[in-house]
């Protein structure tokens, strides 16, 4: 703080500014801080954004919170991409310690003429700081009044209230005692570092055919694999995510079902990166050449997708790394290499890195490996297992990429305990796994959603992936079709990101064993091609509902927003109600859900309705955009919601009813 008055808890920050926090270009978010001064003069303050240049933009007045908090609030939107920061201006307001004043004592009729003096010395002194002449003018006309003694009182203090002068001090307000707080970090990404929509799949699936001659499954490829990419898009998804594309280890090879024996044709996993062929700048020989994947990456911008590529940072023991840099890992005490594990889970075919016998050299690699990837029209990358590796390491690594190429973004593939996971948000990945997957109940979502949208929103972003290759959740097991029409809502319309492997549209729920989450012969360690068409022509696909919602997140910007959710009372356990508004309040989405996917459930929702912008009595039409009904509602609605029919309501409310 630099100044007379104080400022104190000013947020959102972290670390006290030693990380920036994050918007993406036209997101508004709420700044606060505690402001007051000595005695009883009026206090005012103000936000100050400075964009990537450094450039100064026009500060945004801040509003004071609830009474005797001495917090104040202001909503600020930054415009364009980079590093920028934010300050707040406190400053003593003698024109409102004046008005607040003789409105008092003339009223009452004490110092009547000495209270009129003083505004017209405190508008004089407003008149000489700069601003334009029609303002000046105002404000000295204003003294002039005041000091009028032919005319009324009341008309002498009226003119300080005219139209003019009040937007004379609105926009250059008379400040003394100035005081600055240190300057915030904030970085600004581009929009999709918040809202995107995901879809992925194994290239080496799509296309895979068996030989009749054998009898041998042979592996698709990335020009197999483009002909699923129009279906994507179609979707409605933006983002198109592809596992590991290098080639993949011999030695201990998994075979189905991640079982340690192997036949001569398994194929392995896509994880356990490094052959004879190559390591992690090569491409698998079976899906094609670096050519086949930049034609791949074209055709997939002309759909309007961006290809996101998993970047894996671990080798088997046949990767080049293993030879020419064994310090690169952790040598046990018998000689050996050690392998992966995440007890229970062994992963024999593959070592983890080790970051400590030569930082510098594995950091320079890791890095040449991400730029190749980079230079072949590759913006996004979904990181596996990151909280594996130091977080030092992944602080250097996003700075390096941002300084060079700030378009690049980062996806962490961390389930792990919340200070790693919160930490690696803080070095900078743009978006964040979460533990969306295993929130199924009410309470469960309304909590954790209130610390992604009020708690860290202002640094980590969700990805609400509804399955992925190593979580196949319970709920999706035994749910049913309902299920994963619940599980699809929810994740599309709390979150501005979202995520689907491929077979979740058709339902693919069976698990590996009673108890486990693993997909009964997963994609992971097998080729497994599937015949969308028929699922197409047969009813079979969830892909029609995806679509749906897809186009509804692209049609309503507050679906696009994180930090605004609102949660509404319901008097079920098993149906939860949420809102989301835009940044003017110019689009405001209601969402209910029931939770049980085996059974109708009924219940009466009470609503916020300060919360949708509107009054406690006030009715309102609700569309929804799933049946295509109206409705007129009000503060307290009866609703009845059949899984097997349709599990929830997404209502676009329109302030007049129908």
């Amino acid at each position: 703080m630099n100044g007379r008055i104080p400022i104190l808890d000013v947020g959102p920050a972290e670390g006290c500014g030693r990380w920036p926090v994050k918007a993406v270009v036209g997101e508004t978010f709420t700044v606060a801080a505690t402001v007051f001064r000595e005695g009883h003069d009026a206090v005012n303050a103000n936000v100050v954004l400075r964009d990537p240049k450094g450039r100064k933009g026009p500060w945004t007045p801040m509003a004071p919170g609830e009474h005797g908090t001495d917090r104040w609030t202001a909503d600020v939107t930054p415009t364009s991409e980079g590093r920028w920061t934010y300050q707040i201006e406190a400053w003593s307001d003698p024109v409102a310690t004046w008005h607040h004043n003789a409105e008092i004592k003339i009223a009452a009729g004490v110092d009547v003429e000495l209270m009129l003096e003083e505004g017209a010395l405190v508008l004089c002194r407003a008149a000489k700081t700069p601003r334009p002449a029609p303002a000046r003018r105002a404000l000295i006309d204003a003294a002039t009044a005041l000091r009028d003694e032919t005319r009324p009182v009341e008309a002498r203090f009226a003119a300080v209230e005219s139209p003019d002068v009040v937007a004379a001090l609105t926009s250059a307000p008379l400040r003394e005692y100035l005081t600055t707080s240190e300057r915030l970090p904030l970085q600004v990404d581009r929009e999709r570092a918040l809202f995107s929509s995901w879809y992925e799949f194994f290239p080496r699936s799509e296309g895979a055919r068996k030989d009749p001659t054998t009898g041998v499954t042979k592996s698709g490829n990335f020009r197999t694999a483009m002909e699923r990419l129009p279906a994507v898009a179609a979707m409605g998804f933006d983002v198109v995510y592809l596992p590991p594309i290098h080639p993949i280890g011999t030695t201990n090879r998994k075979g189905p079902n991640n079982t340690l024996t192997p036949g001569p044709d398994d194929v392995g996993s896509p994880w356990a990166i490094g052959g004879p062929e190559g390591g992690h700048d090569a491409i698998h020989p079976d899906l094609g050449t670096i050519e086949d994947f930049d034609a791949f990456v074209l055709r997939a911008n002309e759909l309007g997708l961006e290809v996101a590529l998993d970047y894996a940072l671990q080798a088997t023991p046949d990767h080049p790394w293993a030879k020419e840099h064994p310090e690169w890992f952790t040598t046990l005490a018998d000689g050996t290499i050690a392998y992966a594990e995440n007890p229970p889970k062994k992963y024999q075919d593959i070592y983890p890195l080790n970051f400590d016998n030569d930082p510098e050299g594995a950091s320079a690699e890791m890095l040449r490996v991400l730029r190749h990837w980079m230079s072949h029209g590759v913006r996004i990358f979904r990181v596996d297992n990151p909280h594996t590796k130091p977080v030092s390491f992944w602080a250097w690594l996003l700075e390096q990429v941002r300084q060079t190429d700030p378009d690049v973004l980062f996806l962490a593939e961390a389930f792990t305990k919340p200070a790693m996971m919160q930490t690696l948000a803080r070095v900078g990945f743009h978006q964040s796994y979460t533990y969306f997957t295993w929130r199924n109940e009410k309470w469960e979502i309304e909590e954790y959603l209130t610390e992604l949208s009020k708690e860290t929103a202002h640094f980590l972003r969700p990805n609400f992936f509804v399955n992925t290759p190593d979580i196949l959740h319970a709920y999706l097991q035994y749910g049913g079709p309902p299920a994963f029409k619940i599980r699809a809502v929810l994740a599309a319309t709390l979150s501005p990101s979202w995520g689907v492997y491929a077979g979740y549209e058709l339902f693919e729920h069976v698990a590996v064993r009673p108890g486990s989450e693993e997909y009964l012969d997963t994609e992971k360690f097998q080729l497994r091609p599937r015949d969308w068409a028929a699922a197409d022509r047969e009813g079979r696909t969830l892909a029609p509902y995806i679509t749906h919602l897809n186009e509804l997140r692209r049609r309503h910007p507050a679906l696009q927003q994180l930090r605004d959710l609102t949660f509404h009372t319901t008097d079920s356990d098993k149906i939860i109600a949420y809102s989301k508004r835009g940044n003017r309040g110019e689009d405001t989405v209601l969402v209910v859900v029931n939770l049980d996917p085996h059974g109708a459930r009924e219940t009466t929702v009470h609503l916020d309705m300060p919360a949708l912008g509107m009054r406690w009595d006030e009715g309102f039409a609700a569309h929804d955009e799933l049946s295509g009904e109206t409705f007129v509602w009000g503060e307290h609605n009866y609703v009845r919601l059949d899984p097997f029919h349709e599990p929830a309501h997404i209502f676009t409310v329109r302030r007049t009813p129908a």
